[in-house]
Parts: C-alpha cells; sequence; structure tokens
C-alpha cells in the first residue's frame, strides 16, 4: 500500500501524476446559434478520448460569446491533440471536414492565440476548399487567408490554416468514494471545477473515466488493460492500491496548453474535493516517470492550497 497524506479528513497518496509532450492546436467554432455551435463541438470532439485508439483527444476549451468571436456569433473554442503534427493534421482534417462542414450554419476560425510557424501550421481550408468543386472563393483579410465554400445553406468560411503547439496530456487525478455514487458526485464536482480554467480539455465521456488502463495485458495483442489494482470487485484477487472503504473509483485525464495549465487545472479539481461528502482518497496514476517527463506531485499541490 502506498503512502497517504491526511488532507482536511481525506486521504491523499504520495504520488504524481505523469504526462507527456504532445501536439496540439485550439479552433473556434461558430454558428448561427449557441444550439448549434454547441452541436458542431461535440461531433467534431466525438470519439477524442485516449490516443490509445482514437486519433486524436480532442475536448471542449470554452464556450465564447458572440463578442469574443471573430465573426461575431456564438463559438466554442475546442481543442485537439495528438502524438506527432502528422497524426494532428490528418485528425484535424476529417474532423472538420465531416463534423463542421455538414453542421448548418458553421465557420472555423484558427483558436491559437501566439502564431505558428509555416511549417507547424494545419492546412484546414487550404484542404476543404476542393470540396467547392471549383466555386469556392478566398480573400485575405488582415493577412490570414479565409475560404468561402458553398454550400446548401449558403457559405462555410474557414480559415486557411489553424496554429500548432507542443502541449501536455495526461495529467491526471483518481477520486474515490464510499460508493458509485458518491465518488462520481464528487469527479463530477472536480470536473466542473478544471472547466473553468483556460486552455485544458478533459477528453473523456463528460471529462470522467471508469477503465482506467495499465501498460499492458496477458493477452499479446492488446497495448493496454484494465488496471485491476484500482478495481473495487478485484480487491481479493489482485495486489490492489485501494483503501477498503472505497467502493468506487474514477480518474480525470487533463490535457492542456503547457505544463503551468495542466497543473492549474488539477489544483482547482482538488481544491473542491475537500468539503465533498463521502470522497475516501485521493491519487494520481504514472508509470514510474517512464512515460514522461511532466511530474504533478499531489503533495506540491495541496501545498499550493494550505
Amino acid at each position: 500500500m502506498k503512502d497517504r497524506i491526511s488532507w482536511q479528513g481525506t486521504l491523499i497518496t504520495d504520488t504524481f501524476a505523469e504526462a507527456f509532450s504532445v501536439t496540439g492546436t485550439r479552433i473556434i467554432i461558430t454558428a448561427g446559434s449557441e444550439k448549434w455551435a454547441e452541436i458542431a463541438a461535440y461531433e467534431v470532439t466525438g470519439y477524442g478520448t485516449s490516443v490509445i485508439a482514437c486519433d486524436a483527444e480532442a475536448g471542449i476549451d470554452t464556450y465564447l460569446t458572440p463578442e469574443q468571436t471573430p465573426d461575431g456569433r456564438p463559438g466554442v473554442a475546442v481543442m485537439l491533440f495528438a502524438f506527432n503534427l502528422e497524426s494532428l493534421a490528418k485528425a484535424v482534417l476529417k474532423r472538420v471536414g465531416q463534423c463542421i462542414l455538414t453542421c448548418p450554419t458553421t465557420a472555423v476560425f484558427d483558436g491559437v492565440e501566439e502564431s505558428t510557424d509555416a511549417e507547424k501550421r494545419i492546412d484546414l481550408g487550404k484542404q476543404l476548399r476542393y470540396f467547392g468543386d471549383g466555386f469556392q472563393a478566398s480573400k485575405v483579410i488582415g493577412g490570414r487567408r479565409y475560404w468561402r465554400i458553398p454550400v446548401m445553406d449558403g457559405e462555410f468560411l474557414c480559415e486557411e490554416h489553424v496554429g500548432s503547439f507542443r502541449g501536455v496530456a495526461g495529467g491526471n487525478l483518481l477520486i474515490g468514494g464510499e460508493s458509485q455514487l458518491l465518488a462520481l458526485e464528487a469527479a463530477e464536482r472536480s470536473v466542473e471545477a478544471m472547466m473553468q480554467c483556460p486552455q485544458v480539455i478533459m477528453p473523456f465521456p463528460g471529462g470522467i473515466v471508469r477503465s482506467g488502463s495499465k501498460v499492458g495485458s496477458r493477452y499479446q495483442a492488446l497495448r493496454a488493460s484494465t488496471n485491476d489494482a484500482y478495481c473495487p470487485t478485484l480487491k481479493p484477487r489482485t495486489q490492489t492500491d485501494l483503501l477498503p472503504e472505497t467502493s468506487a473509483l474514477y480518474e480525470i485525464v487533463i490535457d492542456g496548453r503547457s505544463a503551468e495549465h495542466v497543473g492549474e487545472a488539477m489544483k482547482a479539481g482538488l481544491a473542491v474535493l475537500s468539503d465533498v461528502q463521502g470522497v475516501t482518497e485521493i491519487s494520481a496514476g504514472n508509470y514510474g516517470g517512464k512515460l514522461g517527463k511532466h511530474h504533478f506531485h499531489l503533495r506540491e499541490i495541496l501545498d499550493k492550497l494550505n
């Protein structure tokens, strides 16, 4: 059993979350209404939970008012991450083409605030324009090129390129509870707090993971398998890392613009758990420091909260 720290009545495992470097991008989706901007955001970030099997990890960063968007309409900023620029570019092009181009009233803009070197930009409108079958048109405004692609409800406006950056993926918290319901309620509160932090996403369903994984499997075809040390039903059958009173455990995975953004989100998610009923333990997942160079020590985060 791992060493634990008592924090305001809750036991915190003295460990760290291990994250790794990835390539990311941020795009802004606008639409004729908040409803359609949100629908497009959910569609383009679907099947984007883990690069173990998905082409990208994706999620909603923030909702934008008309005053915050390039075209003065309601918007949503989403972020996508992959291991390298080539993989990310393929994922972004397919997802925008299939999920946003097809969505009523939408437009897409570069959401990376800092300028990106030309060789690190992702061709978006530059590629999607061919769907216009020769009827597409472009215009340069403020040094940025935009493509207008005719569609059946008017035109789809898409920026020619979107920027990229080196981000961080895999920050995490593990939250255990006396029951499944109490553990889930605690995880939900933690996600809600993290959603207020800028430039981060929680890519799993509702931001929460029920099927935490370990590297490898007894079945050679699998790259990952269930993390049996954290499965409550397996306590009698495996070397468990759970406390006896823990009946369920949920994980929250955080990807972000930088290690600082991920660390701030973890701090926010941890802070709200101090007075949540039924939380039995809090921990984090790592691979002994072998997976990634970004380590978020829970003890250090707690020191910032005290």
